[in-house]
């Protein structure tokens, strides 16, 4: 079955033309090569599927006739992603959560001038030496 195609079956896409675009972009690979979304796959065979910034890593166990239920997705592919891949996406989402709620809109005058005092003493301290920060 072409790689596109087993993407969309086994749910890891929600359109086939996601899937190609993937592949097309260089986010699927088997065994680090990049795969073009017309190449064949088989069971045994180790993906490596770039996806919302995780690396995930399925080995296939079998190829379906056609797309699969959700609760069926377990029959045919077994993910061996590490848990350290999600517990960055956690970090991530919580980094970008800390200064601005979403959907606040762009920064105030405030912020922008908070911002850039916070810039400006970064700087300061990088470029003065360690001898005359203590005095």
């Amino acid at each position: 079955m072409r790689v596109d195609k087993f993407l969309w079956c086994v749910r890891y896409f929600k359109t086939r033309s996601i899937a190609t675009n993937a592949c097309k972009q260089g986010k699927v690979r088997l065994e680090e090569e990049i795969l073009k979304p017309s190449k064949e796959v088989f069971p045994g065979d180790k993906l490596r599927v770039r996806k919302n910034q995780i690396n995930y890593e399925i080995e296939i166990l079998d190829i379906p006739k056609s797309r699969v239920g959700a609760k069926l997705v377990n029959l045919y592919v077994h993910d061996v992603t590490p848990k350290e891949a999600f517990e960055k996406l956690d970090l991530l989402k919580y980094s970008k959560d800390y200064y601005r709620k979403k959907g606040t809109g762009r920064p105030t005058k405030k912020d922008r001038r908070d911002i850039d005092d916070w810039f400006e003493n970064a700087e300061d301290d990088i470029n003065t030496p360690k001898d005359k920060k203590d005095e």
